[in-house]
Formats: C-alpha cells, sequence, structure tokens
C-alpha cells in the first residue's frame, strides 16, 4: 500500500489501539521496551508521542533515533509492526498544538511542566495484519477449516508504504 491510502491505513490500525509497546537502542541489540500512548499520527504517517525530556527513553532515543513500535490489537484481531526513527522535539507550540488533557496525569504542570517534551517517529517501514470479520465469523471459518481439512484464512496482511 502506497502513500495517501497507507497513511489512511495506518492511522485506522493505531487509532483502534492507541498504545504501543514502544522499543529503543535498537541498533545496540539491548532493547528498552515501555508501553506509550500515542497522542497523533499526522497525515505524513508520522507518529507523536509526549514524554519526560530527562527521561531514559528520551535519552536512549538522542544515542540512538532507530525505533521499533508494535501495536496489538487481539479483539479486532489487528496488529501493526512499525519501524522509524524518532527525535525528541522541544518546540513549545507544536506541544500545546498535540497537547491531550489525559496527559496531565503523568505532566500535572500541563503544557508549562519544562520537563515536557514530544517524540516524533518519522515512519520508515510498517507491516500489519488485519482481519476485518467478527469474532462470530472467525469461530465459524475455524469450524469450517476442522472440518474441511483446509487451513482458515489469516485475515489480509502487507505492508505500507508511507
Amino acid at each position: 500500500m502506497n502513500s495517501k491510502e497507507a497513511v489512511e491505513k495506518l492511522k485506522a490500525l493505531i487509532n483502534q489501539t492507541g498504545t504501543c509497546m514502544f522499543f529503543t537502542n535498537i541498533q545496540a541489540g539491548v532493547y528498552n521496551t515501555r508501553p506509550m500512548v500515542i497522542i497523533e499520527v499526522d497525515g505524513n504517517g508520522t507518529c507523536w508521542f509526549f514524554t519526560n525530556k530527562n527521561s531514559a527513553m528520551a535519552s536512549d532515543i538522542e544515542k540512538d533515533s532507530h525505533v521499533h513500535l508494535v501495536f496489538s490489537n487481539p479483539i479486532k484481531e489487528s496488529y501493526l509492526d512499525l519501524r522509524g526513527r524518532a527525535s525528541i522535539q522541544h518546540d513549545r507550540k507544536s506541544i500545546e498544538e498535540k497537547w491531550n488533557p489525559i496527559v496531565k496525569a503523568w505532566f500535572p504542570q500541563g503544557t508549562d511542566d519544562p520537563e515536557l517534551c514530544l517524540i516524533k517517529v518519522k515512519t520508515d517501514e510498517a507491516h500489519y495484519w488485519d482481519n476485518n470479520n467478527t469474532k462470530m465469523v472467525e469461530i465459524l471459518k475455524t469450524v469450517a477449516s476442522i472440518v474441511s481439512g483446509k487451513q482458515p484464512s489469516i485475515g489480509v496482511h502487507g505492508d505500507l508504504l508511507v
């Protein structure tokens, strides 16, 4: 999938989940992983997160910009594996534009918090698995495959070229 169609699919898959496992230290091979709530996926397929500028995560990104994000929604049976390059953004205007009241739980001072910054992840590559069927349809397909001896369909999957 290319460009606009890919960005729309990327947004849809991410918005179904909202949270990812965010891997840093990719090139060192000693991954640091933490769950992160995504704030926005923009029109270019760039992912945005809030963090503390003095966090281990910000430090990891300063040393190695390569990151890996994994989104999983087992209820909808949709999954997204995204790799990209991250950077720390301190622009106050962008922080204010992307602010979400839920972030106040971590940054009680709001957009005025001097520790608050953004993580910008430019998507380099993404691979997805998606299933548009309901659970009941999937159960029936699985039963039919057991009876017929044929392997069930695993849904739609492919690469997103953003």
